[in-house]
């Protein structure tokens, strides 16, 4: 899977790039992630890619052309299969768990990242691109929020995690948190791991984490419980 960004900054992606399992897994082949910087784009002698805002107003709006032509250019330079563009925005739709999910199961994704006041709004009509959030926040540009989506979905791609079952298991994959975890020592300042985690029973165990991660859920985040999860179930009591 290809990720393909159009940004501004392409600076900006290369120490989160460089380390860590996305990095592992580039150098491995599994993932791929061009970085393209939109002011090559840009309009005339000064790579121009703003101006002001049609109807007045404080800031910069991206302009069209250079994002319009990075895009195509991409998809020309670098056919796939299948696809999916996104201008991340703060008006896209909110990204999840299962966005991730479904995106790593395609060839490449394009993502535009917007910046000041905004980006021209034929470039989603032209480039057929979808508008995708990470928050319910405004960030100074796209590029922390592509980051954000690029880690999250590769973690649905096969072989770039160590365990296949790792993102399988994570919080948000079930519709409810991840249950809490313990390593050695089994004592440490008077804190037990439970006894269960220590018992080699490996149903007991599952059942554990399935029954703590929805008494967490409940407790951090009872909005995320749906109508299949047993919310009627007591927690076990301490250590168990």
């Amino acid at each position: 899977m290809n990720f393909d960004v159009v940004t501004l900054f392409p600076g900006m992606f290369v120490g989160p790039l460089a380390d860590g399992v996305v990095a592992r897994a580039r150098r491995a082949g599994v993932l791929g992630v061009r970085v393209h910087d939109l002011r090559r784009w840009g309009l005339g002698a000064h790579r121009v890619v703003d101006d002001e805002p049609y109807g007045g107003g404080g800031g910069m709006v991206l302009r069209p052309e250079p994002i319009v032509e990075a895009v195509e250019w991409v998809r020309r330079s670098f056919p796939a299969p299948s696809e999916r563009t996104v201008l991340l925005s703060p008006q896209g739709r909110p990204f999840a768990a299962g966005d991730a999910r479904r995106m790593a199961g395609l060839a490449r994704v394009i993502v535009i990242c917007g910046r000041y006041e905004g980006v021209d709004e034929r470039v989603v009509e032209l480039t057929g691109a979808e508008e995708w959030s990470v928050g319910d926040y405004v960030l100074t540009g796209g590029e922390l929020a592509a980051m954000t989506m690029i880690d999250a979905t590769s973690r649905f791609v096969g072989g770039v995690l160590g365990s296949g079952l790792s993102a399988e298991e994570d919080s948000f994959s079930r519709a409810v948190l991840d249950c809490p975890h313990y390593t050695r020592p089994a004592s440490y300042r008077g804190c037990e791991v439970p006894e269960v985690l220590r018992s080699g029973d490996h149903a007991a165990v599952r059942r554990w984490r399935e029954r703590r991660a929805i008494e967490e859920t409940r407790r951090r985040r009872p909005d995320l419980l749906g109508a299949n999860v047993d919310v009627d179930w007591e927690p076990p009591a301490a250590g168990r």
